[in-house]
């Protein structure tokens, strides 16, 4: 993520924090803003337009805005990247905002890739000792890779855990070598 993105992902944070705006809530019309701009051209072209003037994007945000029944706050938000041109960075900037109010919340996001489906037991054990290892409270996302022969590897962040037998050959495979 760029600088500018977490600078702007960071100031919006403090805006929810601040206004004690429930995080979610406020992350779900950001996604449904972005997922209109992503489905729409022609509202694509006009806010990424430089030669449309700023108060008609505007215009057009509050009419969406209301439609959708948008926070104040989120509709000022928007603005703001209207006016300073950086609509095209709302993907990026919401990324990075779901980062910084999971950091926030105390929540880790970990993306587990394993051999085979876990059973529930196993994904609660899974979680336990992610838990453990992050000291925050752990949101999986879970895979299958057959190619990975038994175990697992846990992303979080970017850092990997590679816990697959595919790794632990790897491993020995560079021991062995070396």
């Amino acid at each position: 993520m760029s600088v500018l993105t977490s600078r702007y992902a960071r100031a919006f944070s403090d805006v929810v924090f601040e206004r004690k705006l429930d995080a979610q809530v406020v992350l779900r019309e950001l996604r449904s803003i972005q997922e209109l701009q992503a489905s729409s051209l022609d509202l694509h072209r006009v806010w990424d337009n430089p030669s449309i003037p700023a108060d008609q994007k505007r215009n057009l945000l509050d009419a969406i805005a209301s439609r959708m029944g948008l926070q104040k706050q989120v509709r000022n938000f928007l603005a703001v990247l209207i006016d300073h041109h950086r609509v095209a960075m709302l993907a990026e900037i919401i990324k990075q905002f779901e980062s910084e109010l999971n950091d926030r919340l105390g929540l880790a996001e970990a993306d587990v890739t394993s051999a085979r489906e876990l059973s529930e037991q196993e994904r609660r054990d899974l979680e336990t000792q992610l838990i453990t290892l992050t000291g925050k409270r752990v949101i999986a996302r879970y895979a299958t890779d057959t190619k990975l022969l038994g175990g697992a590897v846990v992303r979080i962040g970017s850092t990997i855990y590679d816990g697959s037998v595919q790794g632990q050959l790897q491993k020995i495979r560079e021991q062995l070598s070396s």
